[in-house]
C-alpha cells in the first residue's frame, strides 16, 4: 500500500504541473571522506519494491539498482571531496545534482519536466520543488535515493582497496568510533574531506 502511496503522489503531481516527474536524492551529505553522490530519475513504469534507500538492506538495494536502470531515465553526477571542501557541502550537494541533470538532460527535455528533490535550500534550473522526506513521499525520488545510495556505497568499497586501514568496507566515510580511531592514528586520506575530518579530530582531543 505504502508503494503504491509513492506513485500516486508522482501521477498527482504529473497531472497537476502537466510535466514529467523527475526524482532528485543524493547519498554522501554525512560521511567524512569521499564524495557527494546525486541521481535523477525518471521512472517509465511501476517498480515493485521501490522505497527511500534507508528502509531497504544492501541485497534490496542491489536489485532495485539494476531494476530501476532497466526501467528509468536516469542521471549521474557527484561532488569530490575536494570540492566539499572548497565550496561546502550544501554547494557541492547542488554541483553534483546539477551535473546529474546534465546527464539526464541528453533524453529528457528539462522544460518539460517537474523536478521534485529532497531535502531544502537545493536551487536547480526550471520547476522545481524542495520536499523534506520527498524519498518517504515520491517513488521517482525513493529511486534516486536507490541508485545514489547503491553507486556511493561501491564507490567507497573501491576506496577501501586504495586506502586500506579506515575501514571504508563498512563504514562508507561516516564517523564510526573505528573510524575515528584510524583517522586519529593514521591522518586523513586524499579522499578524507578536510574540513569534516578536521573538527572531528579537534573535538575528540
Amino acid at each position: 500500500m505504502r508503494v503504491e502511496n509513492l506513485y500516486s503522489f508522482d501521477a498527482r503531481l504529473s497531472r497537476t504541473a502537466g510535466k514529467i516527474i523527475v526524482g532528485l536524492d543524493e547519498a554522501g551529505r554525512g560521511p567524512l571522506a569521499g564524495p557527494v553522490v546525486a541521481a535523477a530519475v525518471v521512472l517509465t513504469c511501476q517498480i515493485p519494491g521501490v522505497d527511500d534507500s534507508k528502509k531497504l538492506d544492501a541485497r534490496s538495494r542491489k536489485d532495485l539498482f539494476f531494476e530501476i536502470l532497466r526501467n528509468s531515465i536516469t542521471g549521474i553526477g557527484l561532488a569530490t571531496s575536494m570540492e566539499i571542501d572548497r565550496y561546502n557541502i550544501l554547494r557541492a550537494t547542488n554541483i553534483a545534482m546539477l551535473r546529474a541533470l546534465s546527464q539526464l538532460s541528453k533524453v529528457v527535455r528539462l522544460s518539460e519536466a517537474l523536478l521534485i528533490v529532497d531535502g531544502t535550500n537545493i536551487e536547480l534550473p526550471g520547476f522545481c520543488i524542495n520536499l523534506v522526506k520527498a524519498d518517504m513521499k515520491s517513488a521517482s525520488v525513493a529511486a534516486a535515493s536507490i541508485v545514489a545510495k547503491f553507486l556511493r556505497d561501491k564507490i567507497m568499497e573501491f576506496y577501501d582497496s586504495i586506502y586500506p586501514g579506515y575501514g571504508f568496507l563498512f563504514n562508507k566515510g561516516y564517523p564510526t568510533p573505528e573510524h575515528l580511531r584510524a583517522l586519529k592514528q593514521l591522518g586523513p586520506s586524499r579522499i578524507h574531506r578536510k574540513t569534516f575530518a578536521s573538527k572531528q579530530l579537534k573535538g575528540r582531543r
